[in-house]
């Protein structure tokens, strides 16, 4: 299987330290099987720095995008980086829109399904632990 990673810098070596908190699954080391979601994330990263969903998936990504603010973190999470791996899709600007109204309680979980299921949904495979990262063997880098 090839997976892609956009950045805005060569990655010799991954290093967990260096991901940020707070994503979708998690910290961890984020890739995707679309390139050019890869490719659109390392132009958006490269501005910003230089250089079929369910209810359960968008609990478990509330909570891992709210983790700093929850005094007791729900056990579907990985806050505590207890999952080597985790395979979903992305909860891109709508899905977040739609998150941040159901955390609210401005829509119901009904609302929340219905909306979600007219949204295009892309990939990522997240790696939280050295076990899953030796995994991975590195290609090449492309420059885009």
């Amino acid at each position: 299987m090839i997976l892609f990673h956009g950045s805005n810098t060569d990655i010799a070596q991954i290093e967990l330290s260096k991901c940020r908190p707070n994503k979708d699954f998690g910290k961890g080391f984020y890739l995707t099987t679309i390139r050019e979601q890869a490719v659109r994330m390392a132009q958006r990263v490269a501005r910003m720095y230089g250089g079929s969903p369910t209810v359960e998936w968008a609990k478990f990504v509330i909570t891992n995008r709210n983790a700093t603010k929850l005094k007791d973190p729900q056990e579907d999470s990985n806050i505590d980086g207890r999952f080597d791996l985790v395979i979903g899709p992305i909860a891109n600007d709508d899905l977040a829109l739609l998150f941040r109204q159901f955390s609210e309680g401005t829509i119901s979980v009904e609302t929340l399904v219905s909306e979600m299921k007219f949204k295009k949904l892309t990939d990522q495979y997240s790696f939280h632990s050295e076990k899953a990262i030796a995994l991975l063997k590195k290609k090449e880098s492309v420059h885009v």
